[in-house]
């Protein structure tokens, strides 16, 4: 099973300790021999779901929208997407320069591509900017992949 993962970014730690939460239940149900889990392995539930597949015994395939996106991630975060890079069993790349929303969204659809289902961390509300979690979803929707939305019941962003 080929699951991605789309989501909000920059959520506080309550949010992000119950999306936590809901992402490991859902890996845990899947059977590690198969999975191939994928992402673009952002700060937040990005790389969260990549730590919880490779903990789980999955394979990570990684998508990187742009040449400058790591660059464009928060320098807290870069150690532990290098890592994830580095355990990655395969890496896809857009082929962009610029981490911006039109690399972003190139991102997601690559994802989308690649996979049977895809987890999506949303709120249900529209996307802040082009690219954003909303737009992922829709295009998910178009594209006929299996969505599992996550969200913590009365949370907010």
């Amino acid at each position: 099973m080929r699951i991605g993962i789309t989501g909000h970014r920059g959520l506080n730690h309550e949010v992000g300790a119950a999306v936590r939460g809901l992402l490991e239940a859902a890996v845990r149900e899947q059977d590690a021999e198969d999975l191939i889990g994928v992402s673009c392995i952002a700060d937040g539930p990005d790389a969260w779901f990549a730590e919880l597949v490779l903990a789980h015994g999955g394979r990570l395939e990684v998508v990187v929208p742009a040449a400058e996106y790591r660059e464009s991630l928060p320098e807290a975060h870069r150690p532990l997407y290098d890592e994830l890079m580095s355990r990655a069993s395969e890496v896809h790349e857009t082929g962009m320069t610029a981490s911006d929303p039109a690399a972003h969204m190139a991102g997601s659809e690559i994802v989308v591509g690649l996979v049977d289902q895809l987890f999506a961390v949303w709120d249900g509300k529209p996307a802040r900017g082009y690219g954003g979690t909303a737009d992922v979803v829709a295009h998910a929707e178009r594209s006929g992949v299996a969505l599992q939305i996550m969200w913590p019941e009365g949370a907010s962003r």
